[in-house]
Protein backbone atom coordinates (compact mmCIF):
# COMPACT_ATOMS: atom_id res chain seq x y z
CA UNK A 1 0.00 0.00 0.00
CA UNK A 2 1.58 3.18 -0.69
CA UNK A 3 1.49 6.36 1.87
CA UNK A 4 -0.32 9.75 2.27
CA UNK A 5 1.49 12.82 2.50
CA UNK A 6 0.21 15.66 4.06
CA UNK A 7 0.62 19.27 3.38
CA UNK A 8 0.60 22.67 5.88
CA UNK A 9 1.19 24.98 2.54
CA UNK A 10 2.85 28.34 4.19
CA UNK A 11 3.92 31.47 2.84
CA UNK A 12 7.92 30.94 3.91
CA UNK A 13 8.12 27.51 5.60
CA UNK A 14 6.00 24.53 4.69
CA UNK A 15 5.10 21.48 6.86
CA UNK A 16 4.83 18.13 5.65
CA UNK A 17 3.18 14.05 7.36
CA UNK A 18 2.77 11.05 6.18
CA UNK A 19 1.72 7.96 6.42
CA UNK A 20 3.48 4.45 6.99
CA UNK A 21 2.67 2.30 3.89
CA UNK A 22 -0.60 0.98 5.58
CA UNK A 23 -1.78 4.46 6.29
CA UNK A 24 -2.21 3.49 9.66
CA UNK A 25 -0.08 5.86 11.66
CA UNK A 26 0.07 9.74 10.83
CA UNK A 27 3.92 11.40 11.72
CA UNK A 28 5.49 14.45 11.18
CA UNK A 29 7.97 14.25 8.17
CA UNK A 30 9.89 17.58 8.39
CA UNK A 31 9.24 21.11 7.79
CA UNK A 32 10.58 22.85 4.43
CA UNK A 33 11.29 25.87 2.83
CA UNK A 34 8.26 26.86 0.65
CA UNK A 35 10.46 27.81 -2.16
CA UNK A 36 12.26 24.46 -1.79
CA UNK A 37 8.62 22.59 -1.62
CA UNK A 38 8.07 21.30 -5.31
CA UNK A 39 11.80 20.29 -5.58
CA UNK A 40 11.21 18.22 -2.06
CA UNK A 41 7.76 16.69 -3.62
CA UNK A 42 9.57 15.79 -6.86
CA UNK A 43 12.60 13.75 -4.55
CA UNK A 44 9.86 12.10 -1.82
CA UNK A 45 7.70 10.64 -4.95
CA UNK A 46 10.89 9.47 -6.70
CA UNK A 47 12.04 7.23 -3.37
CA UNK A 48 8.58 6.95 -2.02
CA UNK A 49 5.50 5.43 -2.94
CA UNK A 50 2.27 8.16 -2.46
CA UNK A 51 -1.18 7.64 -3.32
CA UNK A 52 -2.49 10.89 -2.24
CA UNK A 53 -1.34 13.84 -1.07
CA UNK A 54 -3.76 15.96 1.32
CA UNK A 55 -3.38 19.86 1.41
CA UNK A 56 -4.68 22.01 3.74
CA UNK A 57 -7.33 24.17 2.90
CA UNK A 58 -7.25 27.31 4.77
CA UNK A 59 -10.62 28.99 5.20
CA UNK A 60 -12.13 31.98 7.11
CA UNK A 61 -14.68 31.42 9.71
CA UNK A 62 -17.25 31.73 6.89
CA UNK A 63 -15.67 29.43 4.82
CA UNK A 64 -14.09 31.49 2.22
CA UNK A 65 -10.55 31.43 1.33
CA UNK A 66 -7.99 33.03 3.61
CA UNK A 67 -5.80 35.25 2.20
CA UNK A 68 -3.42 32.56 0.96
CA UNK A 69 -6.50 30.71 -0.44
CA UNK A 70 -5.81 31.64 -4.08
CA UNK A 71 -1.87 30.34 -3.75
CA UNK A 72 -2.62 27.53 -2.21
CA UNK A 73 -5.62 26.53 -4.87
CA UNK A 74 -3.08 27.15 -7.33
CA UNK A 75 -0.51 24.92 -6.09
CA UNK A 76 -2.70 22.04 -5.21
CA UNK A 77 -3.39 22.27 -9.71
CA UNK A 78 0.26 22.36 -10.12
CA UNK A 79 0.68 19.36 -7.86
CA UNK A 80 -2.42 17.31 -9.79
CA UNK A 81 -0.99 18.34 -12.83
CA UNK A 82 2.58 17.88 -12.17
CA UNK A 83 2.08 13.78 -10.53
CA UNK A 84 -0.87 13.03 -12.40
CA UNK A 85 -1.21 9.25 -10.61
CA UNK A 86 -1.19 11.02 -7.69
CA UNK A 87 -4.58 11.54 -6.23
CA UNK A 88 -5.26 15.42 -4.74
CA UNK A 89 -7.33 15.94 -1.59
CA UNK A 90 -8.01 19.36 0.37
CA UNK A 91 -8.94 19.31 4.02
CA UNK A 92 -10.05 22.19 6.46
CA UNK A 93 -6.88 23.33 8.11
CA UNK A 94 -8.97 25.86 10.46
CA UNK A 95 -7.44 25.79 14.25
CA UNK A 96 -4.63 23.67 13.37
CA UNK A 97 -1.73 26.11 14.25
CA UNK A 98 -3.63 26.39 17.61
CA UNK A 99 -4.09 22.80 18.17
CA UNK A 100 -0.49 21.83 17.42
CA UNK A 101 0.38 24.88 20.04
CA UNK A 102 -2.09 22.84 22.24
CA UNK A 103 -0.70 19.38 22.10
CA UNK A 104 3.02 20.90 22.25
CA UNK A 105 2.00 21.97 25.54
CA UNK A 106 -0.12 19.06 26.69
CA UNK A 107 2.91 16.78 25.31
CA UNK A 108 5.03 19.38 28.27
CA UNK A 109 7.25 20.74 25.79
CA UNK A 110 9.64 23.57 26.97
CA UNK A 111 8.61 27.40 26.18
CA UNK A 112 11.87 27.34 23.75
CA UNK A 113 10.95 24.52 21.83
CA UNK A 114 6.97 25.37 21.69
CA UNK A 115 8.56 28.89 19.67
CA UNK A 116 9.64 26.23 17.06
CA UNK A 117 7.68 27.56 14.04
CA UNK A 118 8.78 24.57 11.85
CA UNK A 119 7.87 22.47 14.42
CA UNK A 120 4.27 23.98 15.13
CA UNK A 121 3.95 23.74 11.22
CA UNK A 122 4.85 19.87 10.78
CA UNK A 123 2.85 18.92 13.74
CA UNK A 124 0.10 21.00 12.25
CA UNK A 125 0.52 18.93 8.93
CA UNK A 126 0.37 15.59 11.15
CA UNK A 127 -3.39 17.31 12.18
CA UNK A 128 -4.24 17.76 9.08
CA UNK A 129 -3.09 14.24 7.74
CA UNK A 130 -4.85 12.67 10.68
CA UNK A 131 -7.81 14.61 10.12
CA UNK A 132 -8.09 13.19 6.43
CA UNK A 133 -7.24 9.99 7.77
CA UNK A 134 -10.45 9.96 10.11
CA UNK A 135 -12.85 11.27 7.36
CA UNK A 136 -11.63 8.50 5.07
CA UNK A 137 -12.09 5.79 8.21
CA UNK A 138 -15.61 6.98 8.54
CA UNK A 139 -16.86 7.08 5.48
Amino acid sequence: MARVLAIDYGKKRTGIAVTDPLQIIASGLQTVSTGELNGFLERYLQEEEVSTIVIGEPKQMDYTDSELGGEINAFAEAVQLKFPNVLVERVDERFTSKMAHASMLASGMKKKQRRNKALVDEIAATIILQTYLDRKQAI
